[in-house]
């Protein structure tokens, strides 16, 4: 689908030429070959826009709508960062089953976008949400609620989680935005409030009042300037720390939480922004669809040192509170001091039991909600009341925990999509064999079993 007028492509390369003074070209597939779409999955693209003050690149939004959710509270929104590696993960973001999970709870709908942004081009172009992504966005909630009988997806508040870029494109929503957004995961990037010389692309944000009652986090890796002071991410850390000291010395409800494993990868850090977009999501949306977000419960805040490891409830805090990390919860706070540490959130809640499970000869297929807390790693295949196989054999994720889906740089599931089938290769000839599926999180805790498939 395609609203925006086009941009020819030798007007994107003279953006891209004219702000790096190098010589680009226009973007090529595999833009042209995203994961396909089917209900309640749907999906809408733009051309670049030929106006200046319009996105100058190709984009689509793919939105996931939460099976029988009648009216939806909120959008989920999960935004890549720069470069053409990472604008390709923004492919799969509305078919991660962890963030789907988080999506459920809420009857929110989860949107990610793929900006489609050559590898050398700017940006700014698109993660400046005043240079036509908002607008784009905004076009792309009203379309997509069209195509998927939510127009409501249109007007509902929005939950912001972005990395790198997609931090800067969050915070500056946030800025530009703060009464529709309910809360904004800042990863590694963060919008800037005062002019830098070393950046003059980068025009600063203002710092509205509004702004200041919007939970915030940045999620900064150790390795982007905090315990490592050079390298190509060690401005990351004074980038977070300058908004961090600026906004919380203004009362924002801000925190930081150092991710102390890894570099601008973003590592295990769902299993924070998750439960932590949770808490923000259960106390502002209002309860009935329309109405004005509700303010955090300042009685409940915890407060933490900066770069500190441990909180305390806001009124027993013994530092200077407007220096202090804002955390929303005791709970949230527990998950902070364990997360700062080592990344290792415990987790007692088994996750869902399988359920759909269906046999066609010896393949079957199932369906699975993740754990909300530490998501799903694989299913286990039981014939007949033992287990004779894992699905996948051995889960992979470099960047963290092993995941059923894997994981890509910006958080997203690999490709291929991981599929929930079983074909067995080895059934006892005439023995009418009964399948069921075991669930496993990240932490190895199993659900109970599924039903048997359903009679044939």
């Amino acid at each position: 689908m395609t609203t925006m007028p086009a941009r020819p492509a030798w007007l994107i390369t003279f953006f891209a030429a004219a702000l790096l003074g190098t010589t680009a070209v226009a973007q090529e597939p595999p833009y042209d070959a995203p994961p396909a779409v089917a209900a309640p999955t749907f999906r809408v693209r733009y051309d670049a826009s030929s106006r200046e003050d319009e996105l100058t690149f190709p984009v689509q939004y793919t939105v996931w709508i939460p099976e029988g959710v009648k009216t939806l509270r909120c959008v989920i929104v999960h935004q890549h960062g720069c470069g053409e590696g990472s604008c390709l993960s923004g492919q799969t973001g509305a078919f991660d089953l962890h963030w789907q999970a988080l999506a459920t709870k809420h009857d929110a709908a989860l949107l990610a976008p793929s900006y489609e942004q050559p590898q050398e081009a700017e940006c700014q172009l698109w993660c400046d949400p005043r240079n036509g992504s908002s607008q784009a966005f905004q076009q792309a909630l009203a379309d997509l609620g069209k195509q998927a009988g939510h127009p409501e997806l249109a007007t509902v508040p929005w939950a912001l989680w972005g990395h790198s870029g997609g931090g800067h494109w969050c915070g500056g929503m946030v800025m530009l935005h703060p009464e529709r957004v309910v809360a904004a995961w800042l990863r590694s990037g963060v919008p800037l409030l005062e002019a830098d010389p070393a950046r003059p692309q980068i025009k600063p944000h203002s710092l509205p009042e509004a702004a200041l009652a919007v939970p915030m986090m940045c999620n900064p890796g150790t390795q982007e300037g905090v315990t490592v002071k050079d390298g190509r991410f060690a401005g990351v850390w004074p980038a977070n720390e300058n908004f961090f000291r600026t906004t919380r010395g203004r009362g924002a409800l801000i925190g930081v939480a150092v991710d102390p494993l890894t570099a601008h990868e973003c590592g295990n850090q769902r299993y924070l922004a998750i439960p932590w977009l949770d808490a923000c999501l259960t106390a502002r949306l209002p309860e009935h669809p329309g109405e004005p977000l509700r303010p955090m419960p300042a009685d409940a805040a915890w407060l933490a040192p900066l770069l500190g490891t441990q909180a305390s409830p806001h009124a027993h805090f013994a530092g200077l509170r407007e220096e202090a990390i804002w955390l929303p919860s005791e709970a949230t706070a527990r998950m902070w001091e364990d997360y700062v540490r080592d990344t290792e959130i415990p987790d007692a809640s088994p996750p869902p039991a399988p359920t759909r499970v269906t046999q066609k000869g010896t393949t079957i297929t199932w369906s699975a909600q993740a754990d909300l807390e530490s998501g799903l790693a694989r299913f286990l295949i039981l014939r007949d009341g033992e287990e004779i196989a894992s699905v996948p054999d051995e889960p992979q994720n470099r960047f963290g925990r092993p995941l059923f889906q894997g994981l890509q740089y910006s958080d997203t599931p690999t490709v291929p999509l991981q599929m929930m089938t079983f074909t067995d290769e080895s059934p006892q000839p005439g023995v009418d064999h009964v399948y069921r599926v075991i669930a496993v999180n990240t932490l190895g805790l199993r659900s109970a079993e599924s039903p048997p498939p359903a009679p044939r």
